[in-house]
């Protein structure tokens, strides 16, 4: 593969991915992920992943700016950073194929059964606030580990009262600061971003494209087809990590 293939396929992977986000509400993030592991190792397709996501949920957050739940969005980042530095230095130790694999089994599980990613259903008792305490702490560590974690918040979301205008913008500015937290966490233990300058502003770029085109296609696309073809990509990919690292852990 030449060296211009791998930017063209993860640039049309930008541009894609968040024109399904757009469309469906989900998965974009997961799936970017998902193709970024094949040309790049956790501990440098995470970071990366972390600044073209904050692109695509920071724009979110201020296009929603008014209606964001300053109190949740608060409580949710009290632990951001010290369980993300817990969870950098575990991404750091872990085998780059254990890595893949185990991201590949998770993007399974989001796919198909994302009922399981539920810590705690909400209204299960306890005060909202105090629960997204501990769920940012989960976040921070499970996204320097995993990378995306966009299907383990989004249940805790339902249930809280909020309009959609609220949900949608409460959440992205959850995911704005814990993406940016794993970018702090990252650059902390000396991943150079400048080192992937033309990849970031390339795929950023894209991002923003393809939140503007799935806006105006959300309205003209079946959801039922464009989330069976989603589904169906992004297990392909996944089972493609999963089964392609354990080979190689195997054979090691």
């Amino acid at each position: 593969m030449s060296g211009t293939e791998p930017l063209l396929i993860l640039g049309l992977a930008a541009l894609a991915t968040s024109m399904l986000s757009a469309v469906i509400g989900m998965a974009g993030g997961i799936t970017l992920l998902s193709v970024m592991l094949l040309f790049y190792d956790p501990v440098v397709a995470i970071p990366l992943h972390g600044v073209i996501q904050l692109v695509s949920n920071g724009s979110r957050s201020v296009i929603q700016r008014r209606w964001i739940d300053w109190r949740i969005t608060g409580s949710h980042a009290l632990l951001l950073l010290p369980t993300g530095l817990i969870g950098v230095h575990v991404a750091l130790a872990t085998p780059a194929p254990l890595g893949k694999a185990l991201i590949g089994a998770f993007v399974l599980v989001a796919t198909w059964r994302p009922g399981w990613l539920r810590i705690r259903p909400p209204g299960a008792g306890g005060h909202p606030l105090r629960r997204f305490v501990l769920l940012g702490g989960a976040v921070g560590f499970l996204n320097s580990l995993l990378g995306a974690t966009g299907p383990l918040i989004a249940p805790f979301f339902l249930d809280l009262g909020l309009s959609r205008q609220a949900l949608v913008g409460t959440k992205a500015a959850c995911q704005t600061l814990a993406h940016l937290s794993k970018i702090v966490v990252f650059g902390l233990v000396g991943f150079v971003y400048g080192e992937y300058l033309t990849v970031l502003v390339a795929m950023s770029a894209l991002v923003v494209v393809g939140t503007w085109l799935g806006s105006r296609l959300l309205e003209r696309v079946n959801e039922t087809v464009f989330t069976w073809l989603y589904r169906s990509v992004l297990t392909l990919v996944a089972l493609r990590l999963l089964l392609w690292e354990l080979a190689v852990l195997v054979r090691s």
